[in-house]
This record gives structure tokens, sequence and C-alpha cells, in this order.
């Protein structure tokens, strides 16, 4: 079974999308105050979120949706979910930054670590504009 481009970036994040289940209150701990409610509440649906995208990243080629296929729209909504949720990355770097060593260095060197998966969902795009995939 030949893999697609996508394949690995949707195992990601359904991975990492069933960890806000299984540990989500170092996660709600990073949602910033000017989302309202209760921040598990976004700890889940940024996980629900992470879930369907990486479902969607692993999905039939052959499915279309508005003309593109729903890997393609998996790899666009996995760029867009990196870039909203880099805010709980800022702003974890901003609440650290008080702790005591090494807690603020390790805040401050997600910011950078985040934009290889900027990278990584970009490329997934490019690949499927490319070509269309076939499973």
């Amino acid at each position: 079974m030949k893999r697609h481009p996508g394949t690995a970036l949707g195992i990601f994040l359904v991975l990492t999308g069933i960890g806000h289940f299984i540990i989500p209150k170092p996660l709600d701990l990073i949602v910033p105050e000017f989302l309202p409610g209760n921040p598990r509440f976004w700890t889940y649906l940024s996980g629900i979120a992470e879930i369907v995208i990486g479902v969607a990243l692993l999905s039939n080629s052959a499915k279309v949706i508005f003309g593109k296929s729903i890997r393609w729209w998996g790899a666009i909504s996995a760029l867009t979910l990196f870039i909203v949720v880099y805010t709980a990355n800022i702003k974890m770097a901003i609440d650290w930054s008080s702790r005591e060593m090494p807690d603020p260095l390790i805040a401050f060197a997600r910011l950078p670590l985040q934009f290889p998966l900027f990278y990584w969902a970009w490329k997934v795009i490019k690949k499927f504009q490319e070509k269309p995939q076939r499973s």
C-alpha cells in the first residue's frame, strides 16, 4: 500500500488529539484567558479538531468537497489549527517567564519549534496541489 502525502501528519494529529483527553490538565493551563468559559472545553475542542483533521488527512482521496480532496482540506485545516493554537504557546512563554529555570527556557524554546509544524502542513498542501492523489 502506497503512502500518500499527509499520512504521517494525520497520524501525528490523531495521536496528539487523543492526548488532549488522556492528559488535559497541562493543556488547560495554556488556554488563553480571552477565550470564554472553562479552559477544559477548549482543550477538548482542540483535541477533537486535531482528531478530525487527522482523520481527514488519512481519508480516501477520491472524496471531494468544493472541488478539493478531503486530504487537501485536512492539510489546510492543520495549518490553520497550528497558527491558531500558537497563541497558547505565546501564553505559555509569558506565564512561565517568571518561573525558575528551566521552565522559561522550555516555554520559549517551544515557540520556534512550532514553525516546523507550519512548514510540514504547508508541504502537504503543496503536494496535493501538484497533482491529484489516488488511493
